[in-house]
């Protein structure tokens, strides 16, 4: 292992499987429509300034996304 001793290690990948009952649901975020706006207005103006794969949901992570089609400039 002379090579971690001489650059350290970088990068270190850690999965866990199982861990929950088959019969587990998502529950929803208590969100009025109110905050359910201003969220949306605030998740569209960080995919503007960050790009679109900044926000996404936990379940996509590490997921094949398939073809993508770019959108237009409104």
């Amino acid at each position: 292992m002379p090579l971690i001793e001489e650059q350290g290690i970088t990068l270190l990948g850690l999965t866990l499987t199982n861990l929950v009952d088959d019969d587990a649901v998502q529950l929803a975020l208590p969100i009025d429509r109110q905050r359910a706006r201003v969220l949306d207005a605030t998740i569209d103006d960080v995919r503007e300034r960050f790009g679109n794969e900044a926000i996404t949901r936990a379940v996509l992570i590490g997921r094949d996304q398939g073809f993508s089609m770019p959108g237009l400039p409104d």
